[in-house]
Parts: structure tokens; sequence; C-alpha cells
């Protein structure tokens, strides 16, 4: 039975395709990619909500997520937030942007053609999907971008460094480090891999939307903000992270061991912000609506949302709006599982976000840098906001008013 499947199947696969000029007998190792594909029984644990969980094949978790289903896969991470107590304090923002004068100047320097130049590359590997060679390839090319990144700026002599999160599945993730004056740390995030939900394996996942652009646009960010001498010579208060997350489509397998890993080292994570999807805004205009940042409400951090939308009011050139996009979604909802603040911001509202996401069709020429750049701008000034706050004094504000209001 399995070979004739084989034999219905191997055909479309190969019509379907991209064949490169310099591919000659590749063709062997997607064969038996597909019969792991097509044999595979091994059965992983999945949470479709908070404590739902079911025992799902890998050809089943595909099928759910065609159906428009998200879950995390906790297979190997079911103890991820079993350590969170509810003893923790509150998290606390500040009540308004302070740094005006120090973030503005910086914006100027955010560059579309960087934007357009780095997401060329990044959706032109045949796929990014993260059992395969190619997400390990796109992996490397993006480690060694943010490291000649770090290297132009200067920054590597003072501490900042990138390194792989290894993982046992081939495609890493990417931890890049600018420390602070404490351990105290704010994360920007996005992730790295891509996937065709039809035959992940074998057929073409450019992924330029999904997530290709909330990669490219964090990785802006990051080169602009290390323009800054006080960020790179360690003077902000706070330690500040940028991750890039591999496995998020697989069910944030990623992210999730490395809030996993945090949480067992007791890391002092302040807020944590995904960017997954900043590049489509044609669903927005053709429903006749204003290009606007789409800010997640459900399963996130209300105090840090608000912050954000702050942002966005004053870093921005367009507006907010809210939407929800359900139980894991994204990477946020590992940092959230864990105990940390996270937000979530995508291109649009939910509804009017990219359709073309996890098939052949996730291409470039659907997108707008112009769209992407008001993501960067936004990236740009929270992590500079919130790398300078005085989280500790926030806090203690918050807590001598929580007192003086039960006496």
């Amino acid at each position: 039975m399995k070979a004739s499947i084989l034999a219905l199947l191997l055909p479309a696969a190969a019509s379907a395709r991209f064949i490169e000029a310099n591919e000659v007998n590749r063709f062997l190792p997607y064969t038996d990619a597909l019969v792991e594909e097509v044999e595979s029984t091994e059965r992983f644990l999945i949470e479709l909500s908070p404590g739902k969980t079911a025992w799902v094949t890998e050809d089943e978790k595909w099928e759910l997520r065609r159906g428009g289903l998200n879950f995390m896969d906790i297979t190997e991470n079911s103890e991820l937030g079993a350590l969170h107590t509810t003893s923790k304090t509150n998290p606390v923002f500040p009540e308004k942007v302070q740094l005006q004068t120090e973030v503005h100047p910086l914006l100027k320097n955010l560059s579309k053609d960087l934007l357009q130049e780095h997401l060329e590359k990044f959706s032109s590997f045949h796929t990014r999907y993260y059992k395969s060679d190619y997400g390990r390839q796109s992996s490397e090319w993006l480690l060694k971008t943010v490291q000649d990144t770090i290297n132009e700026a200067g920054a590597d002599k003072y501490g900042v460094k990138a390194e792989h999160f290894k993982h046992s599945w081939g495609q890493n993730s990417i931890i890049a480090t600018i420390p602070g004056q404490s351990n105290s740390t704010v994360v920007i995030g996005a992730h790295q891999d891509s996937i065709n939900l039809w035959l992940p394996s074998v057929l073409p996942a450019p992924g330029a939307d999904d997530d290709g652009s909330g990669t490219v646009t964090i990785l802006e960010a990051f080169r602009v903000l290390l323009s800054s001498q006080d960020i790179i010579k360690g003077n902000a208060p706070n330690t500040i992270e940028f991750h890039w997350y591999s496995a998020e489509e697989g069910g944030l397998l990623g992210s999730q061991a490395i809030f996993s890993e945090y949480e067992k080292k007791s890391r002092d994570v302040k807020a944590m912000l995904q960017q997954d999807m900043t590049g489509y805004v044609q669903g927005t205009l053709d429903a006749g609506k204003p290009e606007s940042v789409g800010v997640i409400t459900d399963f996130v951090d209300p105090s840090l949302t608000a912050f954000i939308k702050k942002v966005i009011e004053e870093y921005c050139e367009i507006p907010w709006v809210e939407t929800k996009c359900g139980y894991a979604c994204s990477d946020h909802a590992s940092a959230s599982k864990a105990g940390y603040p996270s937000a979530f911001v995508i291109e649009s509202t939910f509804g009017e976000s990219d359709q073309h996401i996890h098939s052949t069709e996730d291409l470039i020429k659907y997108l707008s840098f112009d769209h992407m750049l008001q993501h960067a701008r936004m990236t740009l000034a929270l992590v500079y906001e919130l790398g300078y706050t005085d989280f500790a004094k926030l806090e203690s504000e918050s807590e001598s008013g929580n007192e003086i209001g039960e006496l």
C-alpha cells in the first residue's frame, strides 16, 4: 500500500517543485523524505488550548494546521510553565514613552533597501522547513548575517554576540545578545522557518511573509539599534536580546526550548515582543480600511500591549488596530507560558492578513516594504524605550501604590 501511495504522489511532487539548474541527482533525498512522511507513525503531544492536549501523528499536525488550528507541540517541553508561580509581581510598564529625543533620529536610519535585499535572499531558499537541509542552510546564512551586522557596527568588541541555540532537528534558533547594566532582559522575536503544509519536506515554501518579513524586520531594527554607542557599550539598564526561532510552524518548538531553559535558569525577562508577518497590507486596503499595525489582544500581557500601542502612536506613521489570533498562534505563547510578559504584533487584523502563507505563493510580490518599515520603527522604538526602563523603580512604585490603596 505504501509503495502505491508513493507511486501516486511522486510524479505530482516532482512536477510541482522547482528544480534548480545545478540540482543534478538531488531528487533522491526528497524521495527519502517523502517515504519518511508517509511511513511515520510517531506520535506527538500537542496542546490546543490551556490544559487541552491530544496525541497526534505528524501528518495530523499538518492537517490541523491546514484547518486553521494552532497548537504547541509539548512532547519535549511538557514542563514549560511548571516553575511559574502566581506569587510573581504583576508586570509594570511606563505610562508613556519618554525617549523621543534619542529614538527619532535612529528611525531615519532604517532602510527599505536592506529589508528588501535580506528578504530576497531569505525567501530564495527552496524551503526553510525546520527538518530540511535547506532549513539548516537558511539558519546558517541568517546567523552569519547577524554576526556580520554586529561586526560592521564594531559592537563585537563590547561583548555583543550572536549564537545558535541548538536543536536536535537540524535548524537551530539564533540569539543575539546586547549586554546591559543588569540581567533584566527585553526580548524581540521572530521565527525563521517556513512551511508548505502539503508535503513539507518536498514542496517549496518561500515564506516571504511568514515569517521572512518578521525576520528581516527585526534584523533591520537590530542593525540600527547597534548604531547607538550607548547601547553597544552596555550603558542601557537592561540586557537586550533578539531571537530568531526555529520550528515555529511545528508547534513553537524552538521558542519553547529557549524559554524552558530560561525558566529553569530563572532568567529575568521583563518583556517579549513577537513579530510574525509584517509585510502584507493589501487585504486591509481591499476591505476599504486604513493601513494599520495589528495589535493582538488575546493570550498576551495587557500592560505590555497597552505600552506597545503608545509606542505605535508616537513613533509610527500609521495607527494600530486591535485583533485576536487564538491560542499558541506564534512564539510569544512560549514566553507567556513560562511566566514572562509577552505581546504579538502583526501586519493587520488577523482576518485581513496574508492568505498566501504556508504555500508556494508566499512571495515578495504581494508585500509592502513601506509597511515593514512601520513595523521596524515600532520594534526599534520599543526595544530602545524598554532597554532604558528602570523596571525595579516601576515595580517598587507600583507596590507602594498598592499598599497605600489597601490602607
